[in-house]
């Protein structure tokens, strides 16, 4: 089936078979690698996307499903260079291999588009779709709420 769509602010066909996932489409015939592929059940958040503006696990969703939609990945939102939020990630030393990394960075874009000045409870619940088997989290917060507040020593409690 062909598919049109936008892929960070840019139109996109392609031909698409009714079984290929959204994630498989981005990687492999796409060349998008950003969102990873981690449980394929979306459980992990590694493969976390927008979809017309809210994120959506990629493994989960159809390629045929986005058709006349809009798919924005972490390339997407980084055109300009890296964001504060990623910056904040960066001083912060939040990852350590870094798999989680895009997803985290997608789910917490997301919140702060919506909620500019989250407490501490509403960023973990914003990132808990998303697994870190690396930092225990806290890194990830605190760079999370640093953003928000500008305060380099980690934000609001």
């Amino acid at each position: 089936m062909k598919i049109s769509f936008m892929l960070n602010n840019e139109k996109r066909q392609l031909y698409v078979e009714p079984n290929e996932t959204l994630l498989y489409v981005l990687r492999d015939k796409l060349g998008i690698k950003s969102p990873k592929c981690g449980c394929e059940r979306g459980e992990c958040g590694t493969c976390t996307v927008f979809l017309d503006g809210k994120s959506v696990k990629s493994c989960l969703i159809l390629a045929v499903e986005i058709d006349g939609h809009t798919v924005t990945t972490l390339e997407g939102i980084m055109i300009d260079g890296l964001t504060p939020l990623q910056n904040a990630f960066l001083d912060g030393n939040s990852f350590q291999c870094g798999f989680c990394a895009p997803g985290m960075v997608m789910a917490a874009t997301e919140l702060i588009t919506k909620n500019p000045s989250p407490n501490r409870d509403q960023v973990k619940e914003a990132l808990s779709g998303n697994l870190c088997r690396c930092t225990g989290y806290t890194p990830i917060i605190d760079a999370v709420l640093q953003t928000v507040s500008g305060n380099p020593k980690g934000g609001a409690q």
